[in-house]
């Protein structure tokens, strides 16, 4: 009725933050000031709708416009401030996970998604650092939680094939790398996954081939190869050094 109307786009994009649907919120808030820049409720939705996806730096802009419209506003300038603290998350998180301090991280990303409980980014770092200390389910179920809405969501994939991966379910892990890298085909860890689960699949195969060929020597130096492939993977490499420990006693006869 009133295509024009700033404040119609505007509480609009409150509502639609309120179901939490804070894509399609960003964009009516965003047609808001396009229709009205001095709109300072709008570039406040703007704003916290970026935040919430995780987007602090536009997030930012948004906060600076509206305070540059009302320089005393409280909401303005404690949003600002959220913002530049999920950057901050972001940036420790980051350096923590090349330091593979995995708690580390899902502590800043568990402060993170406080501000931006709908970046998917997030709770998909959190998934992965999660399955990297073996808690299995609850990364199972982050990464579950996003694939119900986003069946295509290559990251979550992974971190689903991930987790049955250190499970010692390599078949079923290899189904997720690969439709992971369907999804997007340059998802490198998805690769590098994908790369080392059939290779540990195929050593650990020939190994038992060679042990029940009664080829000692052969199925220790393929369990001995298998071992150096993923020293990540606890639940397979355990079951490889039972298999070597085997061989060992079978040779020592």
């Amino acid at each position: 009725m009133c295509p024009k109307n700033a404040s119609y786009y505007g509480n609009r994009a409150a509502t639609l933050m309120m179901l939490g649907r804070f894509r399609e919120a960003l964009g009516d808030a965003q047609q808001s000031v396009r229709l009205d820049d001095s709109f300072v409720r709008g570039h406040l939705r703007e704003g916290k709708c970026h935040l919430s996806l995780g987007n602090a730096m536009a997030a930012c802009r948004s906060f600076q416009r509206a305070l540059e419209l009302d320089h005393k506003n409280a909401q303005a300038q404690q949003e600002f401030k959220n913002a530049n603290a999920v950057m901050e998350y972001e940036k420790i998180a980051e350096t923590d996970f090349e330091k593979r301090d995995f708690r580390k991280v899902v502590f800043c990303m568990d402060r993170a998604l406080e501000f931006a409980p709908a970046c998917h980014r997030f709770k998909i770092l959190k998934a992965e650092c999660l399955a990297m200390l073996g808690r299995y389910p609850e990364a199972q179920s982050v990464a579950s939680d996003i694939l119900r809405m986003d069946s295509t969501n290559a990251d979550a994939l992974y971190v689903r094939g991930l987790c049955l991966y250190y499970e010692d379910c390599i078949e079923k892990a290899v189904q997720f790398f690969v439709q992971a890298l369907r999804m997007a085909p340059d998802h490198e860890k998805a690769c590098i996954a994908c790369r080392n689960a059939k290779a540990l699949k195929a050593k650990k195969e020939d190994g038992n081939k060679a042990f029940k060929e009664g080829n000692y020597k052969l199925a220790y130096e393929l369990y001995t190869e298998a071992l150096g492939i993923d020293p990540n993977n606890i639940k397979t490499n355990a079951k490889l050094y039972c298999n070597r420990g085997t061989v060992n006693s079978k040779e020592t006869r």
